[in-house]
């Protein structure tokens, strides 16, 4: 099984985070509600099996909670990789979310890099900030070693850009993830994904 569990403790957050790359359950309690939403999103659409628990200083705002979960979520997913031997390494994704459409691209090839281009039509969905979405996205690549590039093409409705976001972000990683027998040893001239 390819699955890895981190704790993260700091004077601002508590998080575990518990992810398998295979299908399976998922449970999300960050204390913000359209954050667990999300999160449910890109487990489901990425046939993921993610369990999350986090408390925050949530009396300040959000950006903490959902970076360090950003950061936690980045490295279950790098840990559960492995060797990454074997893995077709690449993602391609257009998801629509009613008037809404996003384009993900993602290489999990060893590199953190984040193109994060979204339309953002409202200040907070629910309880949490809009721009925390880029902050989540950036420590999660960081710490994935992943390539993420992340467009809202179209859209008028946050909720509904956000949705297609991270519907797409699964998507892509689970498309990136998956093992193709033919691939001997690593997908890239280096011999090796770093």
């Amino acid at each position: 099984m390819r699955k890895a569990s981190v704790t993260r403790d700091t004077l601002e957050t508590q998080i575990t985070c518990s992810l398998s790359l295979e299908e399976g359950e998922s449970s999300i309690s960050t204390g913000i509600g359209f954050f667990d939403h999300m999160l449910l999103l890109l487990a489901k659409h990425g046939r993921f099996s993610l369990i999350v628990q986090a408390k925050g200083d949530l009396e300040v705002d959000t950006h903490h909670t959902v970076e360090d979960v950003g950061i936690a979520m980045g490295q279950a997913f790098r840990d559960a990789l492995g060797d990454r031997k074997g893995l077709i390494r690449y993602g391609t994704t257009f998801t629509p979310m009613d008037e809404s459409l996003a384009r993900v691209c993602t290489d999990i090839g060893g590199r953190s890099y984040l193109v994060y281009e979204a339309l953002l039509v409202r200040e907070h969905v629910g309880d949490l900030e809009s721009e925390t979405i880029e902050e989540f996205f950036l420590a999660f690549t960081q710490n994935a070693k992943i390539n993420l590039h992340i467009s809202s093409i179209t859209g008028r409705n946050q909720h509904h850009i956000f949705e297609a976001i991270f519907k797409g972000v699964g998507r892509a990683l689970h498309e990136a993830c998956t093992l193709d027998p033919t691939i001997n040893g690593y997908l890239s001239t280096k011999g090796v994904i770093e």
